[in-house]
């Protein structure tokens, strides 16, 4: 069985915990593990791929997606799906699947007039990000439409998403699967490289991330929450993240794409979402 890991580059230029452990445990189990970069290779999309079983998404950069939907259109099993991984990482594609499978998340509005912001920061706190952002990069909270007009807008297309006022920390939920963990950690602009402690699952928390899963179609993903006094929301969805702070979680991410290569696992990401990716 081949496996081909599509990384991101990193800095520092290490690699990401996760997959050096997974990458340990499948190797050690007699599959044939390999890994790149998408920046660092030279690659042509009009011939077909080198042969692997199957290939895991690892990174969010833009030649890496549209890699993956060179493989996708040849007909490559990836993990997590190709639309999958789109639609949660376009902020706006998703805040849409969130709506349309009754899942809680703040409010969110998209423009291309920036003027038009104004009204809506007159009347709530709002939280403006890219809308392919990912590890905060170019996100800001605004309060009143004074703090507004101090704002960078990021370039391109962004989301405007409703501010819902939390504890104060982070709540991450890791899925694989059907395992599902939570995590907490005081909430900064850099938390999303800190481990968290772990904390026990709540039934509702857990509910939340399958018909999350089961919305985008993804089985190793991640969402951050805010706990609010109506119950959770969910204000971000990503795949294949970290597991950072989840003891053991390496087995447990091993284990799954180890059922998925052998196809005893399958995903069927919604035909909405193969036509919006």
């Amino acid at each position: 069985m081949k496996l081909y890991f599509l990384l991101a580059r990193r800095d520092p230029p290490q690699p990401s915990q996760i997959i050096v452990d997974v990458s340990r445990i499948l190797a050690a189990r007699g599959m044939d593990v390999r890994s790149g970069i998408a920046e660092e290779r030279i690659a042509r999309p009009d011939e077909p791929a080198g042969e692997s079983d199957l290939f895991l998404l690892k990174s969010y950069t833009e030649l890496s997606m549209s890699m993956a939907g060179v493989l996708d259109a040849q007909g490559a099993r990836l993990l997590n799906p190709y639309p999958a991984c789109m639609a949660a990482r376009n902020k706006i594609i998703a805040a849409q699947v969130l709506s349309r499978s009754g899942i809680p998340a703040p409010r969110c509005w998209v423009t291309a007039d920036r003027a038009l912001v104004e009204a809506i920061a007159g009347e709530t706190a709002i939280v403006i990000k890219p809308y392919m952002g990912w590890r905060g990069e170019g996100v800001s909270i605004v309060r009143d439409p004074q703090e507004l007009r101090r704002v960078e807008f990021p370039q391109g297309p962004f989301l405007v998403q409703e501010y819902v006022e939390g504890s104060g920390e982070d709540l991450r939920l890791y899925v694989a699967g059907e395992s599902v963990f939570a995590v907490k950690k005081p909430f900064s602009a850099g938390s999303f490289a800190v481990p968290g402690r772990p904390v026990p699952l709540l039934p509702a928390w857990r509910d939340i991330a399958l018909r999350v899963g089961q919305a985008f179609g993804l089985g190793l993903y991640g969402m951050d929450l805010i706990e609010t006094p109506t119950g959770p929301k969910v204000v971000d969805v990503n795949y294949f993240p970290g597991y950072k702070g989840i003891p053991g979680a390496a087995e447990v991410v091993a284990g799954y794409i180890e059922q998925y290569a052998a196809g005893k696992q399958e995903l069927s990401p919604a035909a909405v979402l193969r036509r919006a990716a």
